[in-house]
Parts: C-alpha cells; sequence; structure tokens
C-alpha cells in the first residue's frame, strides 16, 4: 500500500496536486479528428489527463449485447455502436502523441483483454477499471501484470467485492488507487457518495477521488473541499452534443473552471493558517477599520460623561469599544471638539 503513486510525469496522492482527468469516452462519436478537437480543448481548460474508451467490439461484446439507453438511430444493435467507436492502432498513437504535444496525459479505459494489448504498446502511463469490468478477473491480472497503477472504479461494487479487486490488483504487484463512483447518469446529489472518500482512504491507505457523472462542477469541487487526490469527470464540447453520456458531462468551458476551483481550494488547503499571527499581520488594518470612542459633541473640561456624550467611530487609536461603560461617568481633564477620539489621559474619576 502506497499513499502515493506516479502517472506518467504527474505524482498522485498525498502532498501532490489533486490530478483532475476529463473522461471524453465516446463523446468523439467515432470522429478521429472530433477526439484530436478534444485534447486541445482539455489541455486549453488546463485539465492534467485526458482519457478515451478503447472499445474493440469483437473482443468484449457478442451482437445480442442490449442497450443501456437506445439512443443511437443510426447504429442497429449496441455492438454495431461499439464498432464505430473502434478506432485502428495507428489512430490510438496518434492521439496518445497529441496528448504528450500538448503537455497532458494520455488514458484510455480498455474493454478487454486485446485492448491492454493494444494500448500497452502505446506505453500507457496507467489503467482506469470501470465499473462493469471490475469483477473482470483476467483482466485486472493482466494489467496488474505491467506493474503499472492500475485506477479502480467502484460504481457497482459491494465492499466485498471492492476487496476481491483490490486484492487481485495488489497480488499483481501494481500500485492502485480507489474512486467513488454511482453508476447513474446524471448521479442526482443524493447518490454521490462524497462519505465514501473518508471510508476509501481509511480501508486501503491509498490515494482516492471521484468519478463524477453529476454533470456538474459541484460534486468535483466538494470533493476536492475533502482531500480528493484525483477527480475524473465526463466532458463535452456541449450539451447538444451527440451520445449517452452528454447528460452525465460537464463543458469544457466549465471543466476550465473546476480546474481553477480545485487549484484554489487545494492552495486554501496546503496553506493553514495560524489566527494569531493573522490577527498580528492585520494590525493596520484593525487600525483602519476599528473603532474608538469620541466626544460626539464638543465637550468643556470638566465634564462628566453620560452615554450621550460619546460615540464608537473609525478609525482605532483611542479608547476602544470595550472601554465604552467605564468611561461613562469619567470626568474630562481638557475640553474636547466633536470626533476627537478620547484617550486614557484624557480622563479621571
Amino acid at each position: 500500500m502506497s499513499q502515493t503513486l506516479q502517472i506518467g510525469r504527474r505524482s498522485v496522492g498525498r502532498g501532490s496536486p489533486c490530478l483532475i482527468v476529463a473522461e471524453i469516452a465516446q463523446a468523439h462519436d467515432g470522429s478521429l479528428g472530433s477526439a484530436h478537437a478534444y485534447i486541445d480543448a482539455v489541455a486549453d481548460a488546463g485539465a492534467d489527463a485526458i482519457k478515451f474508451q478503447t472499445h474493440i467490439a469483437a473482443a468484449e461484446s457478442t451482437p445480442g449485447e442490449p442497450w443501456r439507453v437506445r439512443f443511437s438511430k443510426q447504429d442497429p444493435t449496441r455492438f454495431d455502436y461499439w464498432k464505430r467507436m473502434e478506432f485502428p492502432a495507428a489512430a490510438w498513437e496518434g492521439l496518445a502523441s497529441h496528448a504528450a504535444e500538448r503537455g497532458i496525459e494520455f488514458l484510455s479505459t480498455p474493454f478487454s483483454l486485446e485492448a491492454v494489448e493494444l494500448l500497452e504498446r502505446l506505453g500507457m502511463p496507467a489503467w482506469k477499471v470501470g465499473s462493469g469490468e471490475l469483477a473482470n478477473a483476467p483482466l485486472l491480472r493482466r494489467m496488474a501484470a505491467t506493474r503499472k497503477p492500475v485506477i479502480l472504479s467502484s460504481g457497482m461494487a459491494s465492499w466485498s467485492e471492492l476487496d476481491a479487486a483490490v486484492e487481485l490488483v495488489r497480488a499483481g504487484g501494481a500500485p492502485y488507487a480507489l474512486l467513488q463512483c454511482t453508476s447513474a447518469y446524471p448521479c442526482p446529489p443524493e447518490k454521490v457518495g462524497l462519505n465514501v472518500l473518508a471510508e476509501l482512504r481509511a480501508r486501503y491507505q491509498v490515494p482516492v477521488g471521484l468519478s463524477d457523472h453529476s454533470g456538474t462542477v459541484f460534486a468535483g469541487l466538494a470533493a476536492a473541499a475533502l482531500g480528493a487526490d484525483l477527480i475524473e469527470l465526463h466532458a463535452v464540447f456541449s450539451r447538444r452534443c451527440f451520445g449517452p453520456d452528454t447528460p452525465a458531462s460537464i463543458t469544457i468551458e466549465e471543466l476550465g473552471e473546476l480546474v481553477r476551483g480545485v487549484r484554489f481550494i487545494q492552495r486554501s488547503l496546503d496553506n493553514p493558517i495560524d489566527k494569531d499571527a493573522e490577527a498580528e499581520r492585520m494590525s493596520e488594518m484593525k487600525r483602519i477599520f476599528g473603532r474608538s470612542i469620541v466626544a460626539s459633541r464638543p465637550l468643556p473640561a470638566g465634564h462628566v460623561l453620560s452615554r450621550e456624550d460619546i460615540a464608537l467611530k473609525k478609525p482605532a487609536g483611542g479608547l476602544g469599544p470595550a472601554e465604552f461603560e467605564r468611561v461613562v461617568g469619567m470626568r474630562l481633564r481638557r475640553a474636547l471638539p466633536a470626533d476627537a477620539l478620547i484617550a486614557e489621559g484624557d480622563l479621571e474619576r
């Protein structure tokens, strides 16, 4: 078990910036040009990594696979849809090279052993296991055998099922991270399960994060505030984009906002303040915004002060608000004009 792991050039875990992964999945709708456009958009938004899904229909599915949601009017079957989402090895190599040129990590989730082999030849820096593949022992063993980090998404798993998947990866000698995930598209706020982040960290003592399907930036920002080590969100160019994941996605513009928000939150968490030291640093501000006891009207020497004779006004520098009741009933040693700050030397019993 390790509190940190390495994904390409990025360290993930305690003491490292939260890794923000933009999940494109099939948002490219089978267009290689769109896939490349997403790489540029994600890099411009400031995310750390882009993730696709590598489907090889004949290796992972049968023509009888049912639709989760019947969304496509051009694909007669789910199998046909997976076929349309396939890219040849050279195309995947081009996408990986493009991501490297833009300075972001390239990831893709394999859904078959054949897809693992294809991606391994590209030098995949880490493996993401989708919720539906958590019980796919041969797939997990093959990934773990590479000794590269394995990111396990827990969306459909009980604790015992997650324990079993973790044990397979650990037995293979690979470092791993865990993502809280709820397999609902979009996921309502009451199902996000932010509480599970702490439970995952306590149970496994490894980097943890959130795979978010809420279609908002809110869950990701909340996860960052709770110390998530990595956050994965679906991203699309527009909520008018075609595809089954669009309702559970954020836009590229929202991705940029999320990145800025997560960085802001993490800088805040990484820099705790000492209230006493901060108050000392604010001494000049306190003088400007503080209040002093002042004469509310011109007052002669020897006058015994009543509540009506004094007021609290800015700036600080004279006797402060805490002395207000004590000053009432005291005698002035000298005459004071209106708004004069009252000092201790001006008073006597």
